[in-house]
């Protein structure tokens, strides 16, 4: 038997409950499928203990729902991240239907439309929004295998506080965002850690008396399209190590060096009881120095240009990491390290979807999340538009957008059968419940 829904949203996250917002507003018949049981599933079950998020609380809010927190410049904790959506989808009645995986999206017998095929069966619709986001596998590599066996392994992914680790010491693979966080909370909690690092910039948390997201935002970075990108490679890249923690704060390679924390190049190889690195430590060091002072540079001629009265700073320059060696090679035994903690980001996979709709990365060929078959969309992914597309800060954009598509589809399609203008539709669900009120019924209904 097959479910006839008029819009199927693939994936319940922040992009997918963004477009079932603006949906439900327009009283749009659709349903979102999320095969976690719960709402926020990477923020309450993907991230560990301590996570904050690294965007302040006025970039952090969904569409239609107020800033979340209390300070605009603080950063909302896991727990709050949670709890803000699970009032986000109760509140505005979105419909989702919890615990059901989407195996494939085909095209029905007509051409104009699809069939969804789903653990809780068979969905025909007229739209097919994706929005499972590219962060759905974590991406370990394939020499991780050869570790000794008595090395507990991990991505980022399932690391929750230092106590849940064996003791001894511990090697964090990455320097990225997550790595950066992680490695600081072991270093902290009286762990020695080893950090290989990769070429990620640094941005200080606080320049002049602003947050750093609040200089780019205001010089115009985030408005940066992905036409302006250099090579379509440049949209997977990590954004620079920055830490919402504790209020808020600068992580700095080199103040990691100063608190006791080994410094090495990145990881390319395990070789018996030897971790084989690159002789990159000194590189890796030197490009998130210099994205600082390109930050610091830039901000400076903003505020130069555009006569602000903000506070000169001067930020401190640290060397600490220069001082470290550059070994090709570690001995993990003798180092004692009992756990790797994996954070080398996620991998994506959108073969569920039967058109030939993915360039030669995989990456969904669309431009601002429509593709050219009528009625597919994609939506929470980097640089889907602009430099704000897949985090919170650009789903009003991305989501709206997309959700705007559906409805003028809609709206054509009915005005086309019923002799009526598009505008004329649109008229006549705005601020309409009724449907919304369906939506929500069929959601939370047994299939």
């Amino acid at each position: 038997m097959t479910t006839d829904v008029k819009t199927i949203i693939v994936g319940g996250g922040q992009a997918g409950l963004s477009v079932s917002y603006y949906l439900t507003q327009q009283g749009r018949p659709h349903v979102v499928l999320e095969q976690a049981p719960a709402a926020a599933n990477v923020w309450r079950n993907r991230r560990w203990d301590s996570f904050t998020l690294n965007t302040p609380n006025w970039q952090s809010a969904l569409p239609g729902a107020e800033r979340p927190g209390s300070d605009p410049d603080g950063f909302l904790s896991r727990e709050e991240i949670v709890a803000y959506f699970e009032d986000y989808v109760k509140r505005f009645r979105l419909p989702v239907g919890y615990g059901i995986r989407v195996n494939s999206v085909e095209q029905d017998q007509t051409g104009n439309g699809f069939v969804v095929r789903t653990s809780a069966g068979s969905f025909a619709a007229d739209n097919v929004v994706m929005a499972t986001g590219l962060h759905q596998f974590p991406r370990i590599p394939p020499f991780s295998r050869h570790f000794p066996a008595s090395i507990r392994q991990m991505h980022s992914d399932h690391y929750r506080n230092p106590q849940s680790l064996p003791v001894g010491s511990v090697l964090v693979v990455g320097s990225a965002q997550s790595g950066a966080q992680i490695a600081e909370e072991l270093n902290q909690a009286g762990r020695k850690v080893y950090l290989s690092t990769c070429s990620v910039g640094r941005t200080p948390r606080r320049y002049r008396g602003k947050d750093a997201n609040w200089w780019l935002h205001q010089m115009g970075v985030y408005r940066r399209t992905v036409d302006q990108l250099p090579s379509p490679k440049a949209k997977f890249g990590g954004w620079p190590h920055i830490s919402g923690q504790n209020g808020g704060h600068t992580l700095s390679l080199h103040q990691f060096a100063r608190d006791g924390m080994v410094l090495l190049g990145r990881a390319q190889g395990v070789h018996g009881e030897h971790l084989i690195l690159s002789p990159d430590l000194k590189e890796n060091l030197a490009m998130a120095d210099k994205f600082e002072a390109d930050f610091v540079k830039r901000v400076d001629e903003f505020i130069a240009a555009n006569h602000i009265d903000a506070p000169r700073e001067t930020l401190p320059v640290l060397r600490d990491g220069y001082e470290s060696g550059d070994p090709a090679e570690l001995n993990v035994r003798k180092a004692d390290i009992t756990t790797v903690i994996w954070a080398t980001g996620y991998k994506f996979d959108f073969s569920m979807v039967r058109f030939p709709v993915l360039d030669s990365d995989g990456y969904p060929i669309q431009k601002r999340g429509v593709t050219a078959f009528p009625g597919l969309y994609f939506v929470g992914l980097p640089w889907l538009h602009n430099a704000k597309s897949g985090s919170l800060f650009g789903l009003e954009e991305d989501a709206g957008h997309v959700a705007a598509a559906i409805v003028h589809r809609t709206s054509r399609a009915t005005s086309e059968s019923a002799g009526v203008s598009a505008q004329d539709e649109d008229e006549k669900v705005k601020g309409g419940n009724s449907a919304a009120e369906t939506n929500y019924r069929v959601a939370n209904s047994s299939w």
